[in-house]
């Protein structure tokens, strides 16, 4: 599990996808999260703007799985 550390309260997801370099654009994070690749504390979210906050967990399948938490 990769930790990604935020300096705000909190991280709009679309916005954690491109930060934490999984996708190269915006764009590319809205589609991976719409086509319901992207989990927040085990559960598949669909919403681009969900807010992230220090301890949550995001898993992202796309080649393989990967599995990063807020900090």
């Amino acid at each position: 599990m990769t930790s990604i550390k935020i300096s705000t309260e909190f991280i709009k997801l679309s916005q954690f996808i491109k930060f934490a370099g999984i996708t190269g654009t915006g764009g590319a994070a809205k589609d991976i999260i719409l086509d319901g690749l992207v989990q927040v504390n085990g559960e598949i979210c669909l919403q681009k703007g969900k807010k992230l906050f220090v301890g949550d967990t995001v898993t992202v399948t796309l080649e393989q799985k990967e599995e990063f938490i807020i900090s």
